[in-house]
């Protein structure tokens, strides 16, 4: 019998608005670009990682005016065709969705392992506002429970969630690494992770 495929289920990042007028305001006056951005968590995670591993990449509701009850019953909707020993990896907006969701729930599969990658822990973002429901609550220790490796991955660079965020997750979590890296480009803005490769390939490893 063949063996099965480790499961990455991947949830990306998006913004939130106060308003419907903040939302058509950034509509109408973000930077609009002809070139194409390579990212790391596309083509680059599928080559790295080989045929050994299962991406699956939810597209989640209204990504950029996102709520979070939302994209909470898009993301069960995957539960039946998880398996266990699965990696979760959350960017920006969606490692706190994971953080939140890990947080307030019992998990139906067994978590090898989280990365949440420059997610915001509160509402002090200087350039957006963290609203829709995503606010976390004090107590983050079911996520802990949820998931045996739990790792937060930051950049020292980032303008869009800086590393004071860590911090904040740090104090809330007891046995999460924390990884702040000297330059990822700002707010993960690279076509390469090899760090992130490295590190799941071993979790896999040692399960």
């Amino acid at each position: 019998m063949p063996k099965k495929r480790t499961q990455i289920l991947f949830i990306p990042g998006g913004m939130t608005f106060k308003s419907k007028k903040d939302y058509l305001h950034y509509l109408k006056t973000r930077p609009i670009s002809l070139e194409k951005r390579v990212k790391w968590n596309e083509g680059y995670l599928d080559q790295q990682l080989g045929k050994n591993f299962e991406i699956i990449r939810p597209s989640m509701p209204l990504s950029e005016n996102a709520k979070y009850k939302e994209w909470k019953i898009h993301f069960e909707r995957y539960f039946p065709h998880l398996r266990n020993n699965l990696i979760l990896i959350g960017s920006s907006l969606g490692g706190i969705f994971l953080a939140k969701y890990l947080s307030e729930h019992q998990f139906p599969k067994r978590i090898l392992s989280t990365y949440l990658i420059a997610p915001p822990f509160d509402n002090s973002l200087s350039g957006e506002d963290l609203v829709g429901g995503f606010k976390l609550k004090s107590d983050l220790s079911q996520l802990e429970k949820n998931s045996k490796k739990v790792y937060l991955l930051f950049s020292s660079d980032d303008d869009v969630v800086p590393p004071v965020h860590a911090h904040k997750y740090g104090q809330k979590l007891k046995k999460a690494t924390i990884i702040i890296y000297k330059s990822k480009k700002g707010h993960f803005k690279i076509s390469k992770f090899p760090e992130l490769i490295k590190m799941i390939k071993k979790d896999v490893n040692r399960k």
